[in-house]
């Protein structure tokens, strides 16, 4: 057995692997209701939006998980810290734009229902490709020097 890895070091893997796919079908579930017989209005509301988020968020801790058996006796490098940061950043991005008519910064203020729109769309879909981008650089082998 190697001594840089746990004896439960798959299991972890399949753990993280598992939760990814719980947020997977969550961020599915409020994205698109529909898959799941569970449409219930034309539009998308605060539930749908907090359904996805939190999918969303799950789906970045469970790829965690499963990659920080990585670094299990070793540190990290540089680019896995730097792709860490960004995957949290991402998911910030991700947060803050589909959330925004809740906030108060959206374009439908507190009184008006909550309407996702193409611009908080665009600052989801955004966040995601950071989420993405800082996951890429999580995955980059360590350089031996």
């Amino acid at each position: 057995m190697d001594e840089k890895r746990p004896p439960n070091g798959p299991r972890r893997v399949r753990v993280g692997l598992g939760i990814v796919i719980f947020g997977l079908l969550l961020f599915l579930l409020g994205l698109e209701p529909g898959l799941f017989r569970l449409d219930r209005s034309p539009v998308v509301g605060f539930v749908q939006i907090a359904v996805f988020l939190v999918g969303l968020a799950v789906i970045c801790v469970g790829g965690y998980i499963s990659f920080s058996l990585q670094w299990v006796g070793g540190e990290r490098s540089l680019a896995a810290d730097i792709g860490l940061r960004l995957v949290s950043t991402g998911y910030v991005i991700a947060f803050i734009s589909g959330m925004a008519d809740i906030l108060g910064f959206g374009t439908q203020p507190f009184p008006r229902i909550p309407y996702f729109g193409p611009l908080q769309a665009a600052g989801v879909i955004l966040g995601e490709v950071v989420i993405a981008i800082g996951f890429l650089l999580v995955t980059l082998p360590k350089k031996a020097s």
